[in-house]
């Protein structure tokens, strides 16, 4: 079908206007798990303020500066048959004037910038929860000294504690970021950087390396999951007792079947199964509370048996590159795995926070 060319002048002058439409529709999206502009930490609620005033300053200069071409242009234009305009050269005063408001408006974008940058790099007041953050290629580490608890991809922090964490690499550079809580970190090699925050309320918050780290950077999730201080306790108990794998009940002969394949494959090589004192080591995440958990493969993954089987059958077709191996595992020993996977299974999110949609 041949569009006439008037049909496609009009359409052409729309494009602009329906690229407008697209991009306000965009921005109504509801479910935005990364979003910075809904902060539910002090730390990222200290950026939010510094960066709405910004944009508000900006906004104004914005029309200000706008408003007077848009005057200028209409008001001075040429009109036919009008005299020839004035020729000057430069106004002194003028020149004064536009040179002290651009300078007034930066003091006062720079003082409130200061004053967080500094407030954001002192160290956490009170008595700050500690968690150790190791970035490898792709996954994430969280230890957390007071407790001797160590776990991976999922950080549990208490509601209204502050949080200090210290964050080194095995490898290359991360950058350690959750957009709702705290602003992202670089992650080195070699010596430890700081981050802190305070959740003020509870709730599943996304984070993601947000440095450029290899070909499964995209794919190097987490999640930061604050609860109230009873519920936080309660996760610390229960992961405190996960001092050894989860027993199977004898009964069940698929998960025991699994079991045996844990020990004698290159799983247990490679995977910790309890949360206390795991062996050194050990190259692949801590596996203690697999089957509690809201995700697998370092947050990209659903933790359903459908996505654990595709895991465990190949995990270099999901995630290219990962230290682990295609096993050759058959299908029965795939459903063995994943039965026995799903017993190591301590802690699981509190009742409110599982609610939520």
């Amino acid at each position: 079908m041949r569009i006439p060319p008037a049909a496609r002048r009009r359409l052409g002058r729309l494009a602009p206007l329906l690229g407008l439409v697209l991009l306000v529709l965009a921005g109504c999206a509801e479910n935005y798990p990364q979003t910075t502009l809904a902060p539910k930490g002090d730390f990222a609620r200290a950026i939010d303020t510094l960066f709405r005033s910004t944009v508000w300053w900006a906004a104004g200069v914005f029309v200000l500066v706008e408003g007077a071409l848009v005057y200028a242009i209409f008001r001075y234009r040429q009109r036919p048959g009008g005299p020839e305009p004035s020729q000057f050269h430069g106004n002194a005063l003028l020149e004064v004037i536009w040179t002290i408001i651009p300078a007034t408006i930066l003091v006062f974008i720079a003082i409130p910038t200061v004053r967080t940058i500094f407030r954001t790099a002192e160290p956490p007041a009170g008595d700050p929860l500690v968690i150790e953050v190791i970035g490898h290629q792709w996954w994430w580490e969280f230890r957390y000294p007071e407790f001797n608890i160590t776990t991976a991809s999922e950080m549990y922090v208490p509601v209204g504690r502050p949080v200090d964490l210290r964050m080194r690499t095995a490898d290359v550079l991360h950058s350690f970021w959750i957009p709702q809580l705290a602003a992202k970190r670089d992650v080195f090699y070699g010596r430890d950087n700081r981050l802190w925050f305070t959740a003020e309320e509870a709730g599943v918050f996304s984070g993601q390396c947000a440095e450029f780290c290899g070909i499964q950077h995209g794919r190097m999730a987490h999640r930061v999951i604050a609860t109230a201080p009873a519920d936080f306790d309660t996760w610390v108990a229960r992961m405190s007792a996960a001092s050894a794998p989860v027993p199977v009940f004898d009964g069940d002969s698929l998960a025991l079947a699994g079991q045996a394949l844990f020990a004698t494959r290159a799983c247990v090589g490679c995977h910790a199964l309890r949360a206390v004192d795991p062996p050194p080591g050990l190259v692949g995440p801590n596996l203690a509370n697999i089957g509690g958990r809201l995700t697998i493969a370092a947050g990209s993954l659903p933790n359903t048996d459908a996505t654990l089987a595709r895991w465990l059958r190949n995990p270099q077709d999901y995630k290219q590159g990962v230290l682990m191996p295609n096993l050759g595992l058959s299908e029965d020993d795939i459903r063995a795995l994943v039965a026995y996977l799903r017993t190591q299974r301590v802690a699981t999110l509190p009742p409110a926070l599982a609610a939520t949609p």
